[in-house]
């Protein structure tokens, strides 16, 4: 059985635990705790599955030899594959121009806001920088607020109850987790009537609830 390693917690572990519903793949989910004893991901054991020391990490299994095993990292990287490997519940649209608005929306929100917003930057700011929790809880709302603005605009031109038409696409893959992220930094998401019509949208779907945070074995 292929395997997820990722976290609760994780924006971009969410988003592929999205996609496993969305397509109902069967994959074993371990939970790799990115804050207990200084955080799992930077042991030794989890390391040599994924030098990043990043979640997820989705191992493909091979049917005879676990040598032969392959290792997926980054959540946008696997979100690529699942969907050229099961493509019956698509992520992206079939037009060339279609995909590449899509996958503008996504990495708008997974190379621009993610990133500079995860767990390790907001560690480093507080315990290398000196950055108290009001000055931390400002850093992430600035970047957020940043990137949902210009999103917002995008979607104010948009047609249909998800990111891009009436079918979930990559683009709300990225979306919902991190609104998820803006509520937990009391942002205000009343600013953003597009995004939360589209995060009310996708969170009526099962393969949405399913994935959510809260309702994680893992959860803490």
């Amino acid at each position: 059985m292929n395997k997820l390693y990722g976290y609760w917690r994780s924006s971009a572990a969410y988003r592929v635990r999205i996609a496993l519903n969305l397509k109902k793949i069967t994959a074993q989910q371990l939970s790799v705790h990115l804050v207990k004893e200084g955080g799992e991901q930077h042991k030794a054991t989890y390391l040599a599955l994924n030098p990043q020391g990043l979640v997820p990490s989705f191992v493909i299994e091979a049917q005879t030899n676990v040598d032969d095993n392959v290792v997926l990292t980054q959540s946008i990287a696997i979100l690529e594959y699942l969907d050229e490997v099961y493509p019956q519940v698509a992520l992206l649209p079939v037009s060339s121009i279609d995909r590449a608005k899509v996958r503008a929306m996504a990495m708008s929100i997974a190379c621009d806001i993610h990133p500079i917003n995860n767990l390790r930057v907001l560690q480093y700011l507080t315990q290398h920088l000196g950055l108290d929790d009001e000055g931390k809880k400002n850093w992430y709302q600035h970047w957020i607020k940043q990137g949902f603005s210009a999103l917002e605009e995008q979607l104010e031109n948009g047609v249909g109850q998800y990111c891009f038409g009436n079918d979930v696409t990559l683009a709300d893959l990225c979306l919902i987790p991190q609104v998820y992220n803006a509520e937990r930094f009391n942002v205000d998401l009343s600013l953003y009537p597009n995004i939360e019509r589209v995060n009310r949208a996708c969170l009526k779907l099962d393969a949405f609830i399913d994935a959510a945070p809260e309702n994680q074995p893992d959860a803490s």
